[in-house]
């Protein structure tokens, strides 16, 4: 989608909200059929109907994704070209912050570091399930690896200024340092390994982790008492400890093979299947859904036509998209089985 407006998690959800989701259409019934897309090619869809302080409340990065970028650019993040307007109507609506203050309300600073921290500790936990770590095994890694350690340092420094790497060990030891003083070396691995493999055990840790995060978080209210536009202010030591266990798990979790080599695979299922419906010359729409079909025909841009692909492929299950690409790619495939 690089050279139709680009693709973008923050920017997604913001369309699911106001255009993908069929709930509601903008002026009525639409002049021929109830597809979302007039026969002229009007978009008329409103998602959701949302409130404009809820659409607010997504608005994570204050920026328009260029519409054109080229192929080895890097991932751009706000929202769509497609939303300009609406985002435009959302600020007028809720209203502007102070100057120098970005825009970025209350609701979506809570909804941020919310998601900061179920990223962190629930990756964490998944990670523990799965057998890739247990806690003890952690602090190894990062104690014996300094390239990883320098690694980490950096990633964290991003989000945290001037920090030393005395902070992030001691963040990461409040973290995932959970034994006794008086436990020898084979006690704190059993303890170590309980924690990881047992279901309770594990989501024990992960709840005083959370726990300990939130308490961490405080609100700072402007001189005129304006809460869409007050600050959510995290502890330094918080903070560092948050990013420390976010991108500890990727490093040592994502990045690793066992999960890379199931990226690589969702990587060929996704191409395949955006690839296959958006071949003019092979007519690939007449794959998409029939509603979705009509309103393909109805768009008369392409940009527009590639967009909506875009959130068909986007808005596949895991499930759907391999049985989809089953049907497109391997043997066995039948025409009785319904979409």
């Amino acid at each position: 989608m690089k050279a139709f407006g680009g693709f973008e998690g923050n920017a997604q959800t913001l369309r699911i909200l106001t255009r993908v989701e069929k709930k509601v259409y903008r002026s009525g019934d639409l002049d021929d059929g109830t597809c979302g897309i007039s026969v002229d090619g009007i978009d008329k869809r409103l998602g959701i109907n949302a409130t404009f302080r809820g659409l607010a409340a997504v608005l994570k990065y204050d920026s328009e994704i260029p519409v054109v970028r080229g192929k080895d650019a890097g991932l751009a993040k706000g929202y769509y070209e497609s939303e300009k307007s609406l985002v435009a109507s959302i600020k007028s609506h809720v209203g502007q912050p102070p100057d120098g203050v970005a825009f970025k309300t209350l609701e979506c600073q809570i909804m941020d570091i919310a998601d900061d921290i179920a990223y962190s500790t629930y990756d964490l936990e998944d990670a523990m399930k799965g057998g890739f770590t247990h806690p003890m095994k952690l602090l190894s890694q990062i104690v014996g690896d300094q390239g990883l350690l320098e690694t980490l340092r950096a990633k964290v420094a991003k989000e945290v200024e001037s920090l030393t790497e005395r902070e992030l060990y001691e963040s990461i030891g409040s973290v995932f340092m959970v034994f006794d003083r008086d436990e020898g070396p084979l006690e704190m691995y059993t303890k170590s390994k309980l924690i990881a493999g047992d279901g309770h055990h594990r989501s024990e840790f992960s709840s005083a982790m959370i726990g300990r995060f939130m308490r961490g978080i405080s609100l700072e209210i402007p001189p005129n008492a304006d809460l869409r536009f007050a600050k959510v202010l995290v502890e330094r030591p918080i903070k560092i400890a948050i990013e420390a266990v976010k991108h500890l798990n990727y490093l040592l979790t994502i990045m690793s093979p066992r999960l890379k080599v199931v990226e690589f695979r969702g990587f060929e299922v996704v191409q395949t299947i955006f690839s296959t419906l958006t071949d003019e010359a092979q007519n690939g729409h007449h794959l998409l859904p029939d509603d979705l079909q009509e309103m393909y025909r109805r768009l008369k841009d392409g940009s527009q036509r590639m967009r909506l692909v875009c959130d068909f492929v986007a808005g596949m299950t895991d499930g759907y998209a391999v049985d989809f690409y089953g049907r497109l790619k391997e043997s066995g495939a039948t025409i009785f089985k319904p979409f």
